[in-house]
């Protein structure tokens, strides 16, 4: 038999073995196939097998944002697609302005994360707008402060204050804390005020000597709440800023800034 199919007989018995080979590589790619981990988590491009076809199939949990996993990915690695749970919305936040329009926010927190390519988390924080008017804040909001450089500390007679400023009594100074959030031009001109850079945090100190009736010194401002600024011996350097805190019976450290 095995003369008489000859060379011809050869040949199909080899493309069929060659066939059955193939086929066999391709029922035995997959997950169950693999040694030890058979699955593997997150991205994992070792993490396969052979399918018998062009491209590899992977076990990884990427597989299933990649469309990649092998046919037996599911019932061997028993990893199904947990889509992200979220809580329920917190409260408004007070409104972000004490004059004019400003915004509100509010937070829900993950609970389950997704996992396995499941849906991704929605929307963690809404805002919507809002608008306050408080008078007693208003006006504090609406000053412009004038401020020099600490070497005037002391000794400066400020010509654009009234005569309370001569009282002998002296009141204790207080220290307010700003983050620069702008700052013209002009300010790079001068010596001192280039060093008034936007988001620099900087302490500006309230002396006795400058402090008006209500025992505070005109633009200290709001905290949280963007009030503007001028440099009273360079009144075309000026900008914004935002208070961050206020400390009672305080000093500055130098290098600081006045108010006067």
């Amino acid at each position: 038999m095995a003369r008489l199919a000859g060379t011809g007989g050869w040949v199909a018995l080899c493309c069929g073995a060659l066939t059955l080979a193939i086929w066999l590589r391709a029922a035995a790619a997959g997950c169950q196939h693999r040694q030890s981990p058979k699955c593997c988590n997150g991205r994992d491009n070792a993490c396969g097998d052979a399918t018998g076809r062009r491209a590899p199939c992977y076990c990884d949990t990427y597989c299933g944002n990649a469309a990649d996993c092998c046919e037996d990915y599911d019932v061997v690695c028993q990893i199904s697609a947990i889509d992200c749970t979220v809580g329920h919305w917190g409260s408004w936040t007070e409104c972000s302005s004490w004059c004019g329009v400003g915004s509100r926010e509010r937070v829900r927190l993950v609970t389950i994360p997704p996992r396995n390519g499941g849906a991704p988390c929605p929307n963690l924080k809404q805002r919507r707008g809002c608008f306050e008017h408080h008078p007693d804040r208003c006006h504090s909001v609406k000053e412009v402060a004038k401020i020099l450089p600490d070497s005037y500390k002391r000794n400066f007679k400020d010509p654009w204050k009234r005569p309370h400023m001569m009282a002998k009594e002296q009141r204790p100074s207080y220290c307010a804390y700003f983050r620069m959030k702008a700052v013209s031009s002009s300010c790079h001109l001068g010596l001192w005020t280039s060093y008034l850079l936007k988001e620099k945090y900087l302490c500006v100190e309230c002396q006795g000597e400058a402090m008006g009736t209500r025992d505070r010194c005109e633009g200290d401002g709001q905290e949280g709440t963007r009030t503007f600024w001028m440099v009273a011996s360079h009144p075309r350097c000026h900008g914004s800023w935002v208070r961050e805190l206020l400390h009672r019976n305080c000093q500055c450290s130098l290098p600081s800034l006045i108010f006067v």
